[in-house]
């Protein structure tokens, strides 16, 4: 068999993020473990602005609260194996 010379490429449309912050008007505090387990892998790394949807404001002061988490042992730095 014989491929075809034109193939038809599928069109992948992806959705447009939107921050879950600013729509609830909540405040982002690094001692709600729960919510910021969420913006973290399996691997303990900080999911970052394009696949979380989160705006640029809201990515920087969550990174902050992740790591301020860390630092005093609410969330690990890595996963332990």
């Amino acid at each position: 068999m014989k491929k075809p010379k034109f193939q038809k490429k599928k069109r992948i449309i992806l959705q447009k993020r939107f921050c879950g912050f600013c729509s609830t008007n909540t405040d982002i505090d690094y001692k709600d473990t729960k919510r910021l387990r969420s913006f973290i892998t399996e691997r303990g790394k900080i999911i970052p602005r394009r696949i979380s949807g989160n705006c640029a404001k809201h990515q920087r002061s969550l990174t902050t609260a992740i790591k301020r988490a860390r630092n005093i042992a609410l969330l690990p730095f890595t996963v332990n194996k």
